[in-house]
């Protein structure tokens, strides 16, 4: 038992050493690669799915034509009449194909019963005829002789089917191909029709050839495959389309090779066209052509140029919708049958067969291996981005060396499978990654978690790597806000403090709201004051406006608080102290990141801009303004906002002069007609009071005290009034701009 206990703490030990996320990839690795020699059925259409596609991207260029389609089209029906026509039109036609020179001339039909219009079987059909007429057409050619001597004199291909059903045996010996095997027995791997429907023995005495037309589609309808062999009531049998190649090269075998997984190649003399394990041949589809076609009508009618048959491989079917004989491919949703056979012809006589070689599977399973190990071994050393470059880097060599196979090789390799492996792999891998960093975080949040703000824990937790001094430099807008008599309201609880500790949580809280609510990020309180800024950590491109509207929010609530507050001190018979805040605002470039000593530090905000606002604030009370704003932030909100010009002023401790904005209201009030009277008059105020005109100043102060906006200015009113009047009594010096120096914070 201790032996065991020993082996089973060293296997854990070394499993976590290797890592769980790996073993677990191993493991669906594996499982992948017994899926695929299983070879599902999703699988499988998966990847005729890319095969399809990489017809549609690139279909075969069809530049030679050496097939040609007689077709008994609508306008031959018209014409000649309702199929099955006369077996001496038939005859015709084959004759007049001959003399034109066509190579081989193969039949996408089978004439399976005796022809109902030979004289002596349509005679008996007669009312009316005497004797000796009768026995006139009695006499006449059969049909069927008649087109069977045509059939000896050239290199025709009958065509026969496969049938899901077994048929008697005609009573006669009737002639078959000849094949020959090398290798192992191919039969258990072929297609298997029960059934043969061969035409009528005399026709099929004199034809030189036989071959079977069936075209079998996959489960989605789709005819991707066609057999070149298979078997038909027990016997190996040719296709139509390979048939006529053993007949053009005059071979009396055709040789089919095989192997222990199954069949390998077809040939003749001349060719081999290489097939999946089950006898097929890929077919390497061209675009639907109708320049392939030749109307049955334009042979029989002599309107055929005899070029467009002369030596050239020749099928007769049909494209006649009544017929029913119609195909989907890849390429062409509706397509006849009969050129299914006439582009595997093309494909094999201008060498450009597609071909699934027997060692594709073993190239999916090599690559769905060698990339998986890759990034089992490369995930945990290497960073996200550089995994998910790797990741793209694997997909883009699979999908890539795929096409490759196709458009240059005509070799169908696909890529689907190892990718799925390797993507499953790397999810795994990515997901191992997660889970580990998790449980890094929550170790970083119990060991923190007691000495450290929440906000902080979970900034370390997200990125540890941020356990360390430093700081970036942003363009930030930063806000100071504080309680406007403090003192007087402490007072009033100097018997209670805990009431007013009750009292600031119920004041900060909606402030601090306003400012969450609005991107921004509280830096710290500091008793009734709190420090805020915007754009940092996250960005915000609208960081001056989101400040803006956060100033605004707070008073909103500090408005509704203090109607709240007066409520209650009237039930309680109590003195009511409204809360005031003063609120400076300023945009700047600052320095913010981790701030403090080696044992203890903050997420702050440091610079020039930083003083300025709290500088700003400080100054709200002296203006009798809620808001004041610096101009970098003024100007980025002044199409939003109701924003006055207050004062080119430099603050105690500074030397460079700034522009400060009072903060009025919305975009309500920016256009209300109060506010642009106000506004106008102060603008004239400024203008004057800056070229010494004190005059001018004063009128415009008495016009704007008469308007119904001014109690809002009444401070500023009143400011700028006693300014004057000192400067009226001692004048500035000559060189003035207008700048005013504050000596107060």
């Amino acid at each position: 038992m201790a032996i065991l206990r020993s082996a089973l703490l060293k296997v854990y030990r070394l499993a976590r050493r290797f890592g769980y996320a790996r073993l677990l990839s191993l493991a669906l690795l594996a499982g992948f690669l017994a899926l695929r020699v299983a070879d599902p059925v999703a699988l499988e259409e998966l990847r005729l799915r890319v095969f399809d596609a990489y017809q549609m991207l690139k279909p075969r260029e069809a530049i030679q034509r050496p097939v040609a389609i007689i077709d008994i089209d609508e306008k031959s029906l018209e014409k000649i009449g309702q199929w099955p026509w006369p077996r001496t039109r038939m005859a015709d036609i084959v004759r007049r194909l001959t003399e034109a020179g066509a190579a081989a001339i193969a039949f996408d039909v089978v004439f399976a019963e005796r022809d109902r219009l030979s004289p002596k079987i349509a005679v008996d059909t007669f009312r009316g005829l005497d004797e000796a007429t009768q026995n006139t057409l009695k006499r006449l050619p059969d049909n069927d002789d008649v087109f069977a001597n045509a059939l000896r004199h050239a290199p025709v291909v009958l065509g026969e089917s496969g049938l899901p059903y077994t048929v008697p045996e005609p009573d006669v010996k009737l002639p078959i191909t000849g094949l020959a095997t090398l290798g192992e027995n191919p039969e258990p791997f072929l297609l298997n029709f029960p059934g043969l429907l061969r035409n009528i023995p005399v026709l099929e005495e004199a034809a030189p050839g036989r071959g079977l037309f069936t075209i079998r589609a996959e489960r989605d309808g789709i005819v991707r495959r066609v057999p070149i062999i298979m078997m038909a009531q027990g016997k190996l049998m040719p296709s139509l389309s390979f048939e006529m190649l053993r007949v053009v090269t005059k071979a009396d075998t055709i040789l089919v090779k095989s192997n222990e997984a199954g069949v390998v190649s077809v040939a003749v003399p001349g060719f081999q066209l290489p097939t999946d394990r089950n006898g097929q041949v890929w077919v390497y589809f061209s675009k639907h052509d109708m320049s392939r076609y030749i109307s049955a009508l334009d042979v029989l009618d002599g309107k055929m140029d005899p070029d467009a048959v002369r030596q050239k491989l020749v099928i007769i079917g049909t494209s006649a919708v009544g017929l029913l004989d119609t195909k989907t491919t890849p390429l062409d949703r509706v397509l006849p049958g009969v050129e299914v056979h006439a582009q595997i012809l093309e494909s094999a006589l201008t060498g450009s067969m597609l071909s699934q070689p027997g060692y594709a599977i073993a190239i999916e399973l090599l690559a769905a291996i060698l990339f998986s190990l890759i990034i089992v071994l490369l995930a945990p050393v290497l960073s996200p981005i550089t995994l998910l470059v790797l990741g793209g880097c694997v997909s883009a060599l699979l999908a890539g060396g795929s096409w490759y196979m196709f458009s240059e090789k005509r070799l169908l390799i696909d890529f689907t499978f190892p990718m799925l492996t390797s993507t499953a792999v790397y999810l795994t891998m990515v997901f191992g990654s997660y889970f580990r960093e998790q449980a890094q975080r929550r170790r970083i949040r119990a060991a923190f978690g007691q000495y450290l703000s929440p906000a902080l824990v979970e900034q370390l937790a997200q990125s540890p790597e941020k356990l360390v001094l430093g700081g970036e430099e942003r363009d930030m807008t930063i806000m100071f806000s504080d309680v406007r008599g403090f003192t007087t309201i402490s007072e009033s609880f100097k018997s209670d403090p805990q009431g007013l500790t009750s009292l600031m949580n119920r004041f900060l809280t909606p402030l601090t709201n306003a400012i969450l609510d609005r991107k921004g990020t509280i830096d710290k309180y500091m008793g009734d004051a709190i420090m805020a800024f915007w754009n940092a950590p996250l960005d915000d491109t609208s960081h001056q406006i989101h400040a803006c509207e956060a100033a605004l929010d707070m008073l909103d609530r500090i408005d509704q608080l203090n109607a709240e507050r007066e409520i209650e001190a009237n039930k309680q018979g109590k003195p009511f102290i409204p809360l005031n805040v003063g609120i400076g605002l300023n945009t700047g470039t600052c320095v913010v990141g981790n701030m403090g000593s080696n044992l203890r530090f903050d997420y702050s905000v440091l610079g020039d801009s930083v003083n300025l606002a709290s500088r700003l604030e400080g100054q709200s009370k002296s203006y009798g303004l809620p808001i004041i704003a610096g101009s970098r932030t003024a100007m980025a909100a002044k199409d939003k906002f109701a924003i006055l010009e207050l004062d080119f002023i430099t603050v105690k401790g500074k030397t460079e002069p700034e522009v400060i904005y009072g903060i009025i209201g919305r975009e309500d009030v920016a256009n209300s007609e109060g506010f642009q009277k106000l506004r106008n008059l102060t603008i004239q105020m400024l203008a004057c009071y800056r070229s010494r005109d004190w005059e001018g100043a004063l009128a415009a102060i008495d016009r704007a005290r008469g308007l119904d906006a001014a109690p809002r200015l009444k401070e500023l009113l009143e400011l700028y009034s006693q300014r004057i009047a000192a400067f009226q009594v001692n004048p500035p010096a000559s060189d003035w701009n207008g700048v005013f120096a504050l000596t107060t914070k």
